[in-house]
């Protein structure tokens, strides 16, 4: 008889390995190879990624991640190996940890677990809300693993926990926190990264996930229209992305009277480049240049103990 042993596997984006010029253009070259990420028929990309974008981008991306590199390594992969063991801790079950780009890679993590006789996959990508761009590029990755595979695991992938209780009330926890320490803002900003709208003309559903998440927040903390805010950040490219831009509205809050504001970053289950560079240095310049007087950044969860709970409480849905 077929014995049950289920096994977790936690999945975030990735990271490079060093804050260097080499190693940002691997990690950007298996980033924007990604159909999933970026669609451009191929015989056109192909030149537009390696003649220009790798070569002039790397260097200027490696200081960038330089800037928020710590004795321990890349942000992300601390904080999202520490949510491993701190989940590991808590359940009876392997928990392994894979990035779609870069290390450890996917293929890593679960050729660990199935070496532990793992043979049903409770599937957690760190991506609170579901996009075409992040959570079923996991999806591809998974598939492309288990095609080495001879045998096959039954598989539950959790697609997103946008409004999950256990996932508002961490981050209604989080807000409260940071109120407390630096008073209430005149605006609470919540900064989602963002996706070409062509996508979600085309289904995918992120922007409304977003929205949950926001709407979800906002109520738990009793805020009006006028007192929070969900904008979009890190747009690439040429096309139109979903709006309101962050970089756009933190040079104009000042000028609407808006002179304190506390930012946080709920797509983000780990704080990274994204949040700690684009959000917490550049965003941050923007608003107070412009005007601003007091911008303080909610970190992401990481490892706090809700986070880890909420983690566990998704997991145990499919003990």
């Amino acid at each position: 008889m077929r014995q049950d042993k289920p096994g977790v596997l936690l999945v975030n984006l990735g990271t490079p390995d060093a804050p260097t010029a080499p190693a940002v253009k691997r990690y950007l070259k298996q980033f924007l190879s990604d159909k999933r990420v970026v669609d451009t028929p191929r015989w056109l990309w192909w030149p537009i990624l390696n003649l220009g974008i790798l070569p002039i981008r790397s260097p200027r991306v490696a200081k960038l991640y330089a800037s928020v590199w710590t004795d321990e390594g890349s942000p992300l992969l601390v904080f999202s190996k520490r949510q491993r063991d701190a989940l590991a801790a808590r359940l009876d079950i392997p928990v392994a940890l894979g990035m779609s780009y870069g290390n450890p890679s996917l293929k890593s993590a679960v050729d660990e677990l199935m070496a532990q006789g793992v043979n049903r996959l409770i599937v957690l990508p760190l991506y609170p809300q579901f996009s075409c761009s992040t959570v079923a590029s996991v999806w591809d990755g998974l598939s492309s693993v288990f095609a080495g595979y001879r045998s096959l695991p039954t598989v539950h992938f959790i697609r997103d926990y946008a409004d999950h209780p256990a996932y508002i009330a961490a981050l209604k926890a989080s807000v409260e926190r940071s109120f407390a320490q630096h008073g209430k803002p005149d605006l609470l900003l919540a900064s989602f990264h963002g996706i070409p709208q062509r996508f979600a003309n085309e289904g995918d559903d992120y922007p409304l996930r977003c929205h949950d998440t926001f709407e979800a927040l906002k109520t738990a903390m009793g805020l009006s229209d006028s007192e929070a805010m969900l904008t979009f950040q890190s747009r690439f490219g040429r096309e139109p992305w979903l709006t309101p831009y962050t970089d756009e509205t933190m040079q104009g809050l000042p000028a609407k009277g808006v002179k304190h504001v506390q930012v946080m970053s709920p797509g983000f289950s780990s704080d990274c480049l994204e949040t700690l560079e684009e959000i917490n240095e550049q965003n941050r310049e923007f608003f107070l240049h412009a005007g601003g007087t007091r911008f303080e950044y909610i970190p992401a969860l990481n490892d706090d103990e809700a986070h880890i709970t909420m983690m566990q409480e998704l997991v145990n849905q499919y003990r």
